[in-house]
């Protein structure tokens, strides 16, 4: 049941970086007063690294931004980790650029549009041990992150769920080495296919949330198997950065202001431009081909999940990026997608995130877009 509290806004600064570690554009609107650090609630970002399960730039910049607002808030950082989500995906292919955007959430604006406006809700699961890593169990404990992030964000009604983001654990050899010397098995020893089984628990833990799915271990086989199966409001990353699955929930609420809003629309193909224009258009924003620049500026955020069509075709043309083995089919698909998407807004300041099992059609993907009103 949602308490009565006073409203809340959630503002959104997208921010671009030099490197990797780079928090200068943070640390002046610290420096200036236009950000407190105790109203930052998460962090999604694109950095430049391979986007692999060895991408040490998300592990980098993870660190030094904890750095900096432990400072600020005179808290270690390891502590600060384990409650402020901080998602990244690896790999800015392409014209996609190194970038992160910064939700802060405060008290209403005296002079704040009245809601329903975008609100921002937060949850961590406890550590995931190897052994649960896409598995039931995971799903499960995405599914209470979810509720949780619900709560804190005062969203009761799940049909007003606009997307979820979440960062997910996966084994690597170490962890799979440990969990089979205490006497368990892992779902996947390969780190690969246990980021793939992780992205794919962390949908189906989205989708039993929200109410689309049963709570029935019976669909454990379907974790990539049954590509039917899928979440147009989820989207799933994994990294060794990370032990807990971190949840970011992002919908529509009375009790929050301000002018933000947010569509999300699947993609049924890697070349699925008129999704890109649908969900631009519901937030009343007009792309004949291209944003304009005062459109352009109303964009808070993108966020876009996209895989490489496993059944090696696109529209009934063959493609080769699951046959090349110098360039990783990731890479080649957050290219093609972020270069798409980026025609469209005019902007590469994208958050492009490969592997989509289970988010958006087989083959397809998502497309969320954050914006202000007029």
């Amino acid at each position: 049941m949602y308490r009565s509290t006073p409203p809340r806004q959630l503002q959104v600064f997208r921010l671009s970086m030099g490197h990797p570690g780079d928090l200068s554009a943070l640390a002046e609107l610290l420096d200036a007063g236009r950000v407190r650090a105790d109203e930052v609630v998460a962090v999604i970002g694109k950095t430049e690294g391979n986007g692999g399960v060895n991408d040490f730039t998300r592990g980098y910049f993870t660190q030094s931004l904890m750095h900096l607002l432990g400072e600020r808030l005179g808290r270690a950082p390891a502590e600060l980790q384990r409650e402020l989500p901080c998602v990244l995906s690896g790999g800015t292919e392409g014209v996609l650029s190194p970038h992160y955007s910064v939700f802060v959430r405060s008290a209403a604006m005296a002079d704040a549009s009245a809601g329903p406006a975008l609100a921002i809700g937060r949850a961590f699961s406890p550590a995931t041990p190897a052994a649960d890593i896409g598995r039931w169990a995971q799903v499960r404990a995405v599914a209470r992150a979810v509720r949780e992030a619900m709560a804190d964000a005062g969203i009761e009604d799940p049909a007003d769920v606009c997307f979820v983001q979440v960062k997910a654990p996966c084994v690597t050899a170490a962890r799979a080495s440990a969990a089979m010397a205490a006497g368990l098995s892992v779902a996947s020893a390969d780190p690969n296919r246990s980021m793939a089984l992780s992205r794919a628990a962390g949908a189906f833990g989205v989708s039993l949330a929200l109410g689309e799915m049963a709570d029935d271990p019976a669909l454990e086989a379907g974790l990539l198997t049954r590509f039917d199966l899928w979440c147009a409001r989820a989207g799933i990353s994994t990294g060794v950065e990370v032990e807990a699955n971190e949840v970011v929930l992002l919908g529509h609420s009375l009790h929050w202001r301000g002018p933000l809003r947010m569509a999300c629309e699947p993609m049924l193909d890697a070349m699925d431009l008129p999704a890109i224009v649908r969900a631009l258009a519901r937030l009343g924003l007009d792309a004949h081909p291209q944003l304009g620049e005062p459109d352009r500026a109303r964009i808070a955020a993108a966020l876009i999940k996209c895989e490489p069509d496993r059944r090696g075709q696109v529209r009934g043309a063959r493609h080769t990026m699951l046959d090349d083995t110098d360039i990783n089919a990731q890479r080649h698909i957050r290219a093609a997608v972020g270069g798409l998407v980026a025609g469209v807004l005019g902007d590469g300041r994208i958050f492009v995130s490969g592997g989509a099992e289970h988010q958006g059609p087989d083959g397809g993907g998502l497309v969320a877009v954050i914006a202000e009103t007029p």
